[in-house]
């Protein structure tokens, strides 16, 4: 009795630190960008500045950041930037959301039966091979240059990588799980909801974080080709008039606004996925 009870006060008073420890050192660790990821972009910007001041590159063609800020500025009060940029945004905003949509749907279907997959096969890989622009003077023709044409063409580009990815996603479902699933007598959308689509969610959100990405820089060729309003407007139209400041404005907005939206969808990623673990470098 008293050899019990030794045992279970010991046991009482073990010091939990070392486990605490272990469970840390197995946990994944988050690297952010820190420090690091700034180094580029200061190396670009001191040699840009270099190169303006010591006029290594004529400023017609590469103008001095103070003067980009300058510009910058100016396009913000006095031509409207802020609107341009809204109806930009507004295109992929609603091209991302209806090309996505239907490409999850459609994905989803075809990868669940072999059937949709082969009545929509041969037709949709005929399309896919026409370049999202080469659709646009038709698609111009029917709905004009006004924003329908260019949600169009993009939500066009964007359908294609997500129904893709998602139906590869489906069919890359192990098969050990889902003789699991029927051996525990689960239906066929108890299966879907529990087995299949977690496990083609990875591919399903690198899919639309990359759609994302190709949403907004498509639009810039859209809105230059046709449009009278937008960042890729404006791109052209100082591009036309040597503006070079100006294009400069159009280009780092365009970055940073790319480079935010990566970050979001990589966010958005990274929530939904918090239960599956992998290699980290």
């Amino acid at each position: 009795m008293s050899d019990t009870a030794n045992t279970v006060a010991g046991a009482r008073f073990v010091d939990p630190a070392p486990v605490r420890r272990a469970a840390r050192a197995v946990q994944p660790r988050r690297r952010g960008f820190g420090l690091t990821g700034l180094i580029l972009p200061l190396a670009i910007l001191v040699l840009w500045e270099a190169s303006a001041s010591f006029r290594w590159i004529d400023p017609v063609f590469l103008p001095a950041p103070q003067r980009v800020a300058t510009a910058f500025w100016m396009m913000l009060t006095a031509q409207n930037l802020a609107l341009d940029f809204l109806a930009s945004i507004s295109i992929v905003g609603q091209a991302f959301l209806y090309g996505s949509a239907a490409a999850i749907l459609l994905g989803i279907a075809a990868g669940l039966s072999r059937r949709v997959e082969a009545f929509f096969g041969p037709t949709f890989d005929t399309i896919r091979h026409i370049p999202g622009i080469a659709w646009l003077p038709l698609i111009v023709l029917w709905l004009g240059i006004g924003a329908p044409a260019k949600v169009l063409v993009i939500a066009k580009s964007v359908f294609f990588p997500v129904f893709l990815n998602t139906l590869q996603g489906i069919r890359n479902v192990d098969k050990n799980h889902i003789e699991l699933a029927r051996a525990l007598t689960l239906t066929r959308w108890q299966l879907v909801r529990r087995v299949v689509l977690p496990s083609a969610l990875p591919s399903i959100l690198i899919s639309l974080r990359y759609a994302a990405g190709l949403a907004w820089a498509l639009v810039v060729v859209a809105e230059g080709l046709s449009g009278l309003e937008g960042l890729g407007f404006l791109i052209f139209r100082a591009q036309g008039l040597l503006l070079t400041d100006q294009l400069m404005v159009c280009m780092v907005v365009i970055g940073l606004i790319g480079f935010s939206i990566d970050r979001g969808m990589a966010l958005v990623q990274r929530r939904l996925l918090r239960w599956k673990q992998g290699f980290e470098g």
